[in-house]
């Protein structure tokens, strides 16, 4: 199995995990609002948890597949060379801020090691922590599309 894959087959089944107990741990919470004396706490925070994750990983994936919105009435009117230039850059730019936004979201996730969910009690690191996840893997694609981008430039 290439790199490629197993990052996609990872970005995948966390997605899928991280929505499936999403939807639980909000189901469990609306069973428990209606048929029980009071909703437990920690569900309304645990759904929370579970669908940053699952925006996180979904987000490498969107990148994988070129699935964000693009402005194209500009980018429909130039010609083959200059969409492959505009494209490398809108690649090189993504790098640059997604490598960014990991290295702070890394400093952020050390802060929130000593801070702990107020109904879990997890630590906040653990949160946090998806800020890196979607990070890392945005800034992975978009460097392979730089690649990409730069070998067709060459032909």
């Amino acid at each position: 199995m290439t790199i490629k894959k197993g990052i996609g087959k990872f970005l995948k089944y966390g997605t899928l995990v991280s929505s499936f107990c999403f939807i639980a741990v909000t189901m469990a919470q609306v069973y428990a609002r209606f048929f029980m004396e009071s909703a437990p706490s920690w569900t309304e925070e645990a759904a929370r948890f579970f669908f940053i994750y699952a925006m996180s990983f979904a987000a490498g994936l969107a990148m994988k597949g070129n699935y964000y919105v693009k402005f194209d009435v500009v980018y429909n009117k130039l010609n083959n060379k200059q969409k492959q230039i505009l494209d490398a850059l809108v690649s090189f730019f993504t790098i640059l801020l997604f490598l960014i936004l990991t290295c702070y979201a890394i400093s952020f996730v050390n802060v929130g090691i000593t801070e702990r969910s107020p109904s879990v009690g997890f630590s906040m690191s653990i949160a946090f922590g998806s800020i890196v996840v979607m990070g890392l893997f945005i800034s992975i694609y978009a460097i392979w599309d730089v690649i990409k981008a730069f070998k067709k430039l060459k032909q």
